[in-house]
């Protein structure tokens, strides 16, 4: 049974994701939450492989087997991680998750993705999360901030990246209950406050509250 609560977050290159996903864990660790972070793909010795394969080689793959390849490793993070750490009532903050296949592949690379979301939902037996954070960029913006040098996915067509973007906002109208969409177009500090604000409300991280006082025996 599923007592723990699922955080995502997702965003087109240059949104600052990562960090601000990690920025994340460090404030709810300080508010008393044990949190599980993990990297989709990354956080599995499969997803590790998987990652070096998808973005950081040479290597020609079709828009379906790029697909394929990224939910086959997250049915991997999620047996091996995810799920294991909701059971124990931890939260879990994991940089993308099948949304970005659903973006990416899907509305970028021209797979259905209404056929996608659906074989990737049944892949990680329908485990979605209970919040996801969309980080909202500019194409030319985000790519203006990107200091390294260019992965697979990054080097592919603008074309390709303003249809990943569009696809993610059409993905967050769909499902406004979950997504909650921030403008990271703003300085760091900035996004980092709206998304603590947002997912400490929607966790209901209060402050403590004063420790009883003993019964004074009069």
């Amino acid at each position: 049974m599923r007592h723990g609560f699922f955080i995502t977050l997702e965003g087109p290159e240059g949104s600052g994701k990562s960090s601000q996903a990690r920025s994340l864990v460090r404030t709810l660790q300080r508010n008393g939450r044990k949190v599980t972070f993990l990297r989709d793909p990354g956080s599995t010795a499969l997803g590790r492989a998987l990652r070096r394969a998808l973005l950081h080689t040479s290597a020609e793959l079709s828009p379906l087997a790029e697909a394929l390849l990224f939910i086959g490793g997250r049915v991997a993070l999620v047996e091996e991680r995810v799920a294991p750490a909701l059971a124990r009532g931890r939260v879990v903050v994991c940089d993308r998750f099948h949304d970005s296949t659903i973006a990416y592949q899907g509305y970028g690379g021209g797979v259905d993705p209404a056929w996608l979301d659906r074989l990737g939902r049944r892949a990680i037996g329908g485990i979605v999360p209970d919040l996801t954070v969309l980080l909202d960029v500019p194409v030319e913006r985000g790519f203006a901030r990107l200091r390294r040098r260019h992965d697979r996915m990054e080097r592919k067509t603008r074309r390709f990246h303003h249809r990943v973007r569009a696809g993610y906002l059409k993905l967050a109208k769909c499902d406004p209950r979950r997504f909650v969409v921030v403008d990271a177009s703003r300085s760091p500090r900035a996004v980092q406050r709206q998304i603590e604000l947002i997912v400490l409300r929607r966790i209901r991280v209060l402050a403590p509250s004063p420790e009883p006082q003993a019964p004074s025996g009069r």
